[in-house]
């Protein structure tokens, strides 16, 4: 079982959903959405880009962040935005964390920016023209750091 959640705050795009969907599934990871989403989970775009695994996902909906928070109190929470000062490599990466992702057009709410400012990465984007990666991208490229750490630390 993978060490991580993955959390998506009011996410908008249903194919993103689907893919992260997908991707969960195939890391045995837990993923949270946290509502308003910009769409219905019966979207065929959400089923299409997340296949048959859609069934198999452990996945928990909440009506807003306080619920979330309410729910899991004792969440290691570890945020990715493109407004992050510190790079993702530098992240923890603890055991049962929760990575959280803002929406596709505004990101994480300024209020995350001030109360969770230490706790905010970014991914390194070096090129000259960018706003930010799609979001299942940064959600693959953030797990499956964790995960090599996690593959790279284990004795033999």
């Amino acid at each position: 079982m993978s060490n991580y959640n993955i959390v998506l705050f009011n996410p908008e795009i249903p194919q993103n959903t689907g893919n992260i969907g997908r991707l969960c599934v195939s890391t045995d990871t837990r993923l949270h959405l946290i509502e308003p989403l910009g769409y219905s989970l019966d979207n065929k775009y959400v089923k299409r880009s997340g296949m048959d695994y859609w069934n198999h996902l452990d996945y928990t909906i909440y009506k807003d962040w306080q619920d979330f928070l309410d729910q899991n109190p004792d969440a290691v929470l570890y945020f990715l935005s493109t407004k992050g000062k510190k790079v993702f490599w530098e992240c923890p990466f603890e055991k049962e964390s929760f990575l959280v992702f803002g929406s596709e057009g505004s990101g994480l709410p300024q209020s995350f920016h001030q109360k969770y400012r230490d706790r905010i990465y970014t991914i390194p984007m070096p090129g000259k023209f960018h706003r930010s990666f799609n979001l299942a991208n940064s959600v693959a490229i953030t797990l499956f750091e964790g995960m090599r750490r996690d593959y790279c630390s284990q004795p033999g």
